[in-house]
C-alpha cells in the first residue's frame, strides 16, 4: 500500500512541478483558459479519482488486518489504574493481576516501569486474539515489539489478534496518562 500510495503521490507531485516550470518559463498570452469549462472539470473530478485509488486498497488492507481466522488462544485483558487483569479464556478462566513492580521490589537487570510481578506467558508460532477493555478509565495497552497498540475503553470490547515469532519476553506498556505510576 505504501508503494502504491507513494507512486501517485510522486506523479501528483511531478505534475504540479511541471505545471510550475511552464507557467515561470512561458509568457501567458492564452486568455481563453479563464473560460475552460472542460478543464475545472477535469480538474475536479482527478482528484476524486485519485483518493477512490489511494482508498480501495487502503479499505481492503484494513479489513485483512482485522479478520480473526480462527485463533488457538484467546486473552482478554482489562485495564485498571496501575495494573492489568488478564484471563485466559480458553483455560477454565485462569485470571490473575499483573502489577508493575515498585523500585523497592526491582533485582539487577530488572527495566524500571516495565517489569511486572506476573507476566503473559505466550506460546510462539500460534494465532493469538486479544480481547481488550477497561474498568474504570481510557488505557492503552501497547507492546511496542510486536507492533501492537490497542485502546482500552469502559464499555467497549476491542480486540487484535498477533503472532510472537520468537521466544523472549515482550514488554508492554500502558500509553495513556491514567495515574501517578
Amino acid at each position: 500500500f505504501h508503494d502504491h500510495a507513494l507512486m501517485i503521490i510522486f506523479l501528483i507531485c511531478f505534475l504540479v512541478l511541471y505545471a510550475l516550470f511552464l507557467t515561470l518559463t512561458t509568457k501567458l498570452t492564452n486568455t481563453n483558459i479563464s473560460d475552460a469549462q472542460e478543464m475545472e472539470t477535469v480538474w475536479t473530478i482527478l482528484p476524486a479519482i485519485i483518493l477512490v485509488l489511494i482508498a480501495l486498497p487502503s479499505l481492503r488492507i484494513l479489513y485483512m488486518t482485522d479478520e480473526v481466522n480462527d485463533p488457538s488462544l484467546t486473552i482478554k485483558s482489562i485495564g485498571h489504574q496501575w495494573y492489568w487483569t488478564y484471563e485466559y479464556t480458553d483455560y477454565g478462566g485462569l485470571i490473575f493481576n499483573s502489577y508493575m513492580l515498585p523500585p523497592l521490589f526491582l533485582e539487577p537487570g530488572d527495566l524500571r516501569l516495565l517489569d511486572v510481578d506476573n507476566r503473559v506467558v505466550l506460546p510462539i508460532e500460534t494465532p493469538i486474539r486479544m480481547m481488550i477493555t477497561s474498568q474504570d478509565v481510557l488505557h492503552s495497552w501497547a507492546v511496542p515489539t510486536l507492533g501492537l497498540k490497542t485502546d482500552a475503553i469502559p464499555g467497549r470490547l476491542n480486540q487484535t489478534t498477533f503472532t510472537a515469532t520468537r521466544p523472549g519476553v515482550y514488554y508492554g506498556q500502558c500509553s495513556e496518562i491514567c495515574g501517578a505510576n
